[in-house]
Parts: C-alpha cells; sequence; structure tokens
C-alpha cells in the first residue's frame, strides 16, 4: 500500500490588510518533502501521525510539501499555484497513490481561487482517480462542493480550541486505511445550518454538542461526524455552519444523520449568541473584579483570524484609565522588537508601539520603556503542539508588561509571557490577542475571562460582515434563514 502525504494550509480573513504571499509561508512553515525529518511542531503534528502509522503497517510513504502560514488576506496566486503545483508534480511523480491525506484549513483562498483546497483535492483526483482522498479540516473551513465532490472522507477538528489536532489526524488515517482495505464504503452529505457564529467548545451548550456528536460516531453505521463551524470573516458563497456526516455505503442515512446534527445546532442559535462587551464595559467589569488575574481577550485583533495583531485601541484604554499590574501580548511589531533588542536589557528609551497596518490597528502608542527581557527562538503551546513565536521582547511602561514579537500569531499559552519572567499570578489583568484559543490555556489560570469587542479586522459582529459573495440568508442577519 502505497501512502502520499501532503500539507497547504492558511485561513484567509478577505478584509485582511495583509496579503499572504511566499514571506508569510516561510515564516510560518515550510518543508520540501522532509518535514517528518524535523520535531513535531503545530503545522506538521498530521504528517508525523500519519507517517507513522503507515510505517508500522509496512506501507510505502511518500512525503511531499508541508506549507503553513499564518492567516491573513488571500494568498498571492502564483505562491498558491507553485505550491500546488509541487504537490502534484510529486504525486505524479509517485506514479500516484492509493491512498492520499492532506493537511488542509479548508477556508483558504488565492488571488483568482475562492476554493484552494478543493482545487487541489480536485486535481490529486485527477492524477489518482482510484485512490483514497482524505482531507483533515479545521472546523472554521467553508466545505465547498468541490471538496465533497472528490474526496473520499473529510475530517474537521472537533474542538475550538483546537486541541484536539492529533486525534483527529489518527481517525482520519484510520478512516482511510478501512476505506482502502475494503472494510467500509464512506458516503459524506453536509447540511447548511444557515449560521455564521462563534462556536467555542470548552464549556455551555457547545461542549454538550460536541460530547453528544462524538458519542454518535462508531454507532449504526455512522463513521464520522463534523461540524464545519465556516470562517466568518472568509467572503464565500458557502460561509457559514455545515454539519457533515459520513456513513458506511448508505448516503441517504448521511444526509438524514447531518440534517439531524445541523438542526440541533440550528436550535441552539439563542442561547449561542452571547453578549460580548465593549472596550469601556469590559473595562469597567474587569476593575470591579478583587482578584486577579483577570483575562481579557483581544478580539478583533487576533492575529489566528487574519489581523495585523497590533491595534492599541484596548492597551490605549487601558493606559488612559492609569492601570498597572497589566500584562499584555502579543504586539506583532518586528521594528520594535530590532530596536529593544539594539539597545538591551535593561535599557530605557522612547518606543512607538503598534498601529503600524493602517485603520485596524490603530494610532501608535508613543511610550518610554524600559527593556525587561530579550530571548530568542521561544514556542507556546497549542493543545500539546508547540507554536513558535520567534524573537519576543518584554518591555514595561506605566505599570503594564507588554510582550512584542516577531513572528505574527495570536497568543496561546501563559507561556508566551512566562518563559520572558512574568508571573502571571502577581497581575491582576492580562490581555490576550485572541478570539478564543486563549481558553485551553488562560481559563485554568484564570479569575474571570472577559472577551472584549474591540475594534479590528474580525470583528464578532456577525450580522454586519461586510460580504459581497455570501448571501444574507444567515442567522442572526436574518431571523429565519430557512424561510
Amino acid at each position: 500500500m502505497r501512502l502520499f502525504i501532503a500539507g497547504l494550509s492558511t485561513e484567509t480573513n478577505s478584509f485582511s490588510p495583509l496579503p499572504t504571499g511566499r514571506l508569510s509561508f516561510e515564516e510560518g512553515s515550510i518543508h520540501h518533502g522532509d518535514a517528518t525529518r524535523d520535531p513535531v511542531q503545530y503545522w506538521t503534528g498530521p504528517l508525523h501521525i500519519w507517517r507513522n502509522r503507515a510505517e508500522a503497517l509496512g506501507w510505502d510513504v511518500v512525503e511531499s510539501l508541508s506549507a503553513h502560514a499564518q492567516p491573513a488576506g488571500p494568498t498571492v496566486k502564483s505562491v498558491y499555484e507553485g505550491f500546488r503545483d509541487e504537490i502534484l508534480g510529486d504525486l505524479k511523480r509517485a506514479g500516484g497513490a492509493d491512498v492520499i491525506l492532506l493537511a488542509l484549513h479548508g477556508a483558504m483562498m488565492a488571488d483568482g481561487y475562492d476554493d484552494c483546497e478543493g482545487d487541489l483535492i480536485a486535481a490529486c483526483r485527477a492524477i489518482a482517480p482510484d485512490a483514497v482522498i482524505g482531507g483533515l479540516l479545521d472546523p472554521h473551513c467553508h466545505l465547498t462542493e468541490m471538496m465533497l465532490g472528490n474526496a473520499s472522507l473529510l475530517v474537521a477538528f472537533k474542538e475550538y480550541p483546537h486541541v484536539d489536532i492529533p486525534e483527529r489526524a489518527e481517525d482520519l488515517f484510520r478512516l482511510a486505511a478501512d476505506t482502502a482495505t475494503g472494510k467500509i464504503r464512506p458516503v459524506m452529505r453536509d447540511w447548511d445550518c444557515r449560521m455564521i457564529l462563534a462556536l467555542p467548545t470548552p464549556s455551555g451548550p457547545m461542549r454538550e454538542f460536541v460530547d453528544q456528536m462524538s458519542a454518535r460516531e462508531g454507532q449504526n453505521g455512522i463513521l464520522s461526524l463534523s461540524l464545519a463551524h465556516g470562517f466568518p470573516w472568509g467572503d464565500h458563497p458557502r460561509t457559514g455552519a455545515r454539519a457533515l456526516a459520513i456513513c458506511d455505503g448508505d448516503g441517504d442515512q448521511a444526509a438524514k444523520v447531518a440534517r439531524d446534527l445541523g438542526q440541533s445546532l440550528f436550535d441552539l442559535r439563542d442561547v449561542l449568541n452571547t453578549d460580548i462587551a465593549d472596550i469601556d464595559r469590559a473595562l469597567d467589569m474587569a476593575q470591579a473584579e478583587p482578584e486577579g488575574p483577570v483575562v481579557l481577550a483581544d478580539m478583533s485583533d487576533n492575529a489566528g483570524g487574519g489581523a495585523p495583531s497590533d491595534a492599541t485601541f484596548l492597551l490605549r484604554a487601558m493606559l488612559d484609565r492609569g492601570m498597572t499590574s497589566v500584562a499584555t501580548g502579543l504586539f506583532y511589531d518586528p521594528g520594535a522588537v530590532r530596536i529593544c533588542r539594539e539597545a538591551g536589557q535593561g535599557a530605557t528609551l522612547p518606543l512607538r508601539l503598534g498601529g503600524k497596518h493602517g485603520p485596524m490597528s490603530g494610532d501608535p502608542l508613543d511610550l518610554t520603556v524600559t527593556v525587561r527581557a530579550c530571548v530568542s527562538g521561544l514556542t507556546q503551546r497549542f493543545g500539546t503542539l508547540p507554536a513558535p513565536i520567534g524573537e519576543a521582547v518584554w518591555i514595561e511602561a506605566n505599570g503594564i508588561d507588554i510582550v512584542i514579537n516577531d513572528i505574527r500569531t495570536q497568543t496561546f499559552h501563559p507561556e508566551a509571557f512566562e518563559q520572558l519572567g512574568i508571573d502571571l499570578s502577581q497581575r491582576h489583568y492580562v490581555c490576550v490577542k485572541s478570539s478564543n484559543h486563549y481558553q485551553a490555556g488562560f481559563n485554568p489560570i484564570a479569575a474571570r475571562v472577559l472577551p472584549v469587542a474591540t475594534p479590528g479586522a474580525i470583528t464578532p459582529d456577525f450580522a454586519n460582515i461586510p460580504y459581497t459573495k455570501r448571501a444574507r440568508t444567515y442567522w442572526p442577519a436574518v431571523k429565519d434563514p430557512f424561510a
């Protein structure tokens, strides 16, 4: 049995001011057929798992490109086509494969391509018409007709934060192996929930939804269930939540199960649409808390959703209030990082911070800062997998500790602060640039967690996202999207 593995992913924010080009992928991760020779990281974890499982079965493994970039605007056309053609060229030279497994995202767009994953899967299908083709997806995917029509299996992470990537990679390999050996005949069907909303899973109704969905797998011919949350800031005709069912040889059953699963989500819409405070209200609530740390999430400046991660709105408001005992980060500001590293630990200097990428970033802050620490090569945990931070600097200004770095990434874990020497247990307020993934790492240390509807590139106003391709036939844009 021959297994072909590859990875290509980024999440495209149609409204981001940042293009996604070659440098974005170089900053993220690019391996030309050798990702599994290097230590495992967030981007490459699935390929390590697939190679290990296949080799344990005595299969031949052909490894192709692994290229991944932080979310931003559409990918440059020539960059996408170059990566795609490298994968297809490797597949052709291998003479096809029995099983093809792809580590994807599901919401990648490029200039001229609204559906990069569908385009790639369809091209692989043309080369290997009889292969079992499996795609591992982020739940913030668009789940397009081209993807569904050309893949044999699509499996999305179930958790948001995405702490279950290794488990879902294992699921996809098992299903693909059983398909290739004739044990199962997977049939996929999806159902449009007609909802666009953030659906975090650590607690509340979504925790119960995911647990119940998982419990149904392996029962009565149900092979796999996924909920595609959709990526709200990707302007695509199929943006939004979709339920996906894979059943053993029975398309009618898969369609019914997908509809039942999707309807159960739609029925939860009102309780899932939680109130998110603006900056002033969130800071009022935070300052009323007698114990800390109070974790405030700068939701709209989340690099993991395509935002610049240098917005100053929340930090400026805290400075205006004279708040102290604050730790905040990660601010993507390579220029400021360079200046502080040149000055060195212990230096005090004037520094212009943030606000570099246009109106969505706010205005720069001119501060007098003291450089407390400079550290190279840091990572932070995302689930069990490491994610790079790069060059990181801890600066202090007006009683506020600020972490700046030179790799644009959201704040996943307290390690992003603690490895520089910041003791979060001694800070009353911790501000993280993240929409939801921070919860896995920060909820355990927080006295209270406050999501904040800050201005920025991914504001959580789902009813009013300015789509040009997605029709407004979804809740909460309309009260009854099924009318």
